[in-house]
């Protein structure tokens, strides 16, 4: 029992338990963007989460396994990934098919997402370990105002956690398709040295789940 404004309200124990599992999906999956078109996403599945990278896994087997994220935009796989131009929070320009000839991995995230701040320890470790002239990451957060994400907070978030990859802000109306259609993060796309988008997924993604995708063919 607690007092809010001068009025006694009792919680009941049981109510505590049942609100924290009905919000866990939303700690495991990601956080939901404003634009309201649903992009081809599909249920997530009670499977069992890899433990550990392994290179003979295939795609498929990866996928299968899958645990704490989902599949997304399934109607882009095989697909040239669109090119972009963006600028990181350092005043780097990045143009995703100058990165031809290596796997790139771009993260769409925002400073209010609590899973994508979850998945950060994540992709710094997948950084630290990964070669930068096998893979390029990018992560790229839209300029928003409503929930607020500027440009100087998300600089301000990338130098307070040491973040060791690029930090991109972006206008969501400047990128093309299915890029500015993403309205759940974190959304990650894996794209091939060829410029295919080889999966994108929604949701938290370990450090074994990212190499373990890398990996797969």
């Amino acid at each position: 029992m607690y007092e809010k404004y001068g009025t006694k309200i009792c919680v009941c124990p049981a109510a505590l338990v049942v609100a924290v599992i009905l919000t866990m999906p939303l700690l495991i999956m990601g956080c939901k963007e404003q634009p309201s078109e649903q992009p081809d996403v599909q249920q997530v599945k009670p499977t069992e989460n890899i433990e550990s990278p392994d290179s003979s896994l295939s795609l498929a087997d990866v996928i299968r396994s899958r645990r704490y994220w989902d599949t997304a935009f399934n109607s882009w796989f095989g697909k040239m990934a669109p090119d972009f131009t963006v600028t990181d929070i350092n005043g780097r320009q990045h143009k995703l098919s100058d990165y031809r000839g290596k796997d790139v991995m771009l993260v769409f995230w925002a400073t209010w997402c609590g899973p994508c701040i979850q998945e950060m320890p994540h992709l710094m470790e997948l950084r630290k370990t990964t070669d930068e002239d096998k893979l390029a990451m990018l992560a790229i957060s839209y300029v928003t105002t409503r929930p607020p994400n500027s440009a100087e907070a998300i600089k301000k978030l990338s130098e307070q956690r040491k973040i060791n990859y690029t930090v991109i802000p972006a206008e969501r109306n400047q990128m093309p398709e299915p890029y500015n259609r993403i309205n759940g993060i974190p959304c990650s796309f894996f794209i091939d040295p060829e410029g295919k988008i080889k999966l994108a997924t929604l949701g938290v993604l370990s450090f074994n789940d990212s190499k373990a995708i890398l990996q797969a063919k």
